[in-house]
């Protein structure tokens, strides 16, 4: 099943593709490489998630919001690329939780988003390698933040 379709089987709503907030581009592509800069959680209606882990939010609140940069990310490459079809796998994921110094989980966070890809690319397709670090803080104080790279045809 391609990606596209994935994305309505599973019934997604994937925000506006967000613009960038500083001197910088959304996403880069050289040759058959896509470069996702830094996302954030944004909603439908533009607004972010935001809030520290540990302190505003809880591990599965921040799965959540790791699942809605996951959802902004697609539509990202969506916009870019005119398709998802167009992706042939994930190489590489940096995902950053805004969380308390004493906050260990990381990488259960992520999974919101890994495991996003995971369901709309399958298995093979949609998990690459990845990093899942805590921050001091994010900007806007975003709880969660993610780059990534992808294969493209």
């Amino acid at each position: 099943m391609s990606a596209n379709d994935k994305i309505k089987e599973l019934n997604l709503e994937l925000p506006p593709a967000p613009k960038p907030a500083g001197v910088y581009k959304p996403i880069v592509i050289i040759g058959n490489t896509a470069y996702v800069s830094g996302h954030g959680p944004v909603r439908m209606d533009n607004s972010l998630i935001q809030g520290r882990i540990g302190e505003d939010l809880n591990e599965q609140e921040g799965f959540q919001a790791a699942r809605q940069v996951g959802l902004a990310v697609l539509a990202t490459l969506k916009s870019n690329l005119g398709s998802l079809d167009r992706v042939k796998r994930v190489i590489k994921v940096l995902g950053m939780v805004n969380c308390t110094p004493d906050f260990q989980n990381h990488p259960a966070v992520i999974n919101g988003f890994s495991e996003l890809f995971a369901e709309v690319f399958g298995e093979e397709t949609g998990v690459g390698a990845r990093s899942a670090v805590g921050m001091g803080s994010l900007p806007s104080n975003i709880s969660v933040e993610v780059e990534a790279i992808f294969e493209i045809e």
